[in-house]
């Protein structure tokens, strides 16, 4: 592939990673104040969705306001993790589209997406009892939920983060290599 076009896909995906970035975070809100919308078209991530869908219908639209303030905000703590991440797999991508294929700080960089995408899942294991808790706050005793669940998706997340790890890890010795071997040219 020549150069000049893998230049221009890594800074097209270093833009649409920011857009992701973006986009995420207003669905989840969105989810939360549109509850009967986000159902309806499919729209939430795993941790807003799971919770959303396990309340009884037409309940979520009876959430007061505070719930769908707390739920915006301990929803987002996962996904803010996961921001990161791509935030980070944005640098890279802007690395690779100065032609630094081999650097250290793209193998920072990745490494860093790679620990984000687990402390998404484990933030993701964390905060979900505490928004089973708040969106079933006002139900009446014996009705109140307190969830913790482990899914397929997390599990291959961390399996996606481990692989990501350990190729930050090559491209580390790569860059290493790279640099012994242009010391001696």
């Amino acid at each position: 592939m020549c150069s000049n076009r893998l230049a221009l896909y890594s800074q097209r995906m270093a833009a649409i990673t920011l857009v992701f970035i973006v986009a995420m975070m207003a669905l989840n809100a969105a989810a939360w104040l549109f509850p009967d919308v986000a159902s309806k078209y499919g729209l939430g991530f795993s941790l807003t969705e799971r919770q959303l869908s396990s309340l009884p219908g037409g309940e979520a639209m009876g959430l007061m306001g505070w719930q769908r303030l707390g739920g915006i905000l301990l929803s987002s703590v996962p996904l803010l993790a996961l921001a990161v991440g791509l935030v980070n797999l944005r640098q890279l991508f802007r690395r690779y589209a100065q032609g630094q294929y081999f650097s250290s700080e793209a193998a920072v960089y990745l490494g860093n997406a790679g620990r984000a995408v687990a402390l998404w899942v484990l933030l993701d294991f964390l905060c979900e009892p505490f928004l089973s808790l708040l969106v079933t706050i006002n139900a009446p005793v014996g009705e109140r939920l307190l969830t913790i669940s482990i899914t397929a998706p997390s599990f291959v997340a961390l399996f996606l983060a481990a692989c990501i790890a350990i190729i930050a890890r090559i491209l580390s010795q790569a860059s290493e290599v790279d640099s012994e071997n242009r010391t001696f040219v």
